[in-house]
């Protein structure tokens, strides 16, 4: 299947309810944002990439210390996903200082 961002997910796909979990696990300072995902493959797994943007309010302080704080706290998450696998969580900083990208790889189980 052919990706596209009209075309419905997979069958089966977890993006929404990682969306809502990730929800759950984000400090009140951190506002996701319209998040997106990408069909991942490689030799061996089948899998998506699910990209979050978030805005952090100004007044949280420094945004390099939140983003370590967040990349150690959704590391270490068990989430619970029927028929995939979290296999990475990274969370990047981008051009904006209030502004922070965290992104998930799935693979389906």
């Amino acid at each position: 299947m052919r990706w596209s961002p009209a075309r419905p997910p997979r069958p089966g796909c977890p993006h929404r309810r990682l969306s809502v979990l990730l929800a759950r696990e984000l400090p009140k300072a951190v506002v996701p944002a319209a998040s997106t995902f990408r069909p991942w493959a490689s030799a061996s797994f089948i899998g998506a990439r699910h990209i979050f943007p978030c805005r952090i309010e100004p007044a949280a302080g420094r945004t390099g210390a939140m983003r370590a704080d967040l990349q150690q706290r959704l590391s270490v998450i068990e989430w619970r996903l029927p028929g995939h696998i979290v296999a990475d969580v990274v969370v990047e900083r981008s051009d904006d200082p209030h502004s922070l990208r965290i992104e998930i790889l799935t693979v389906e189980d």
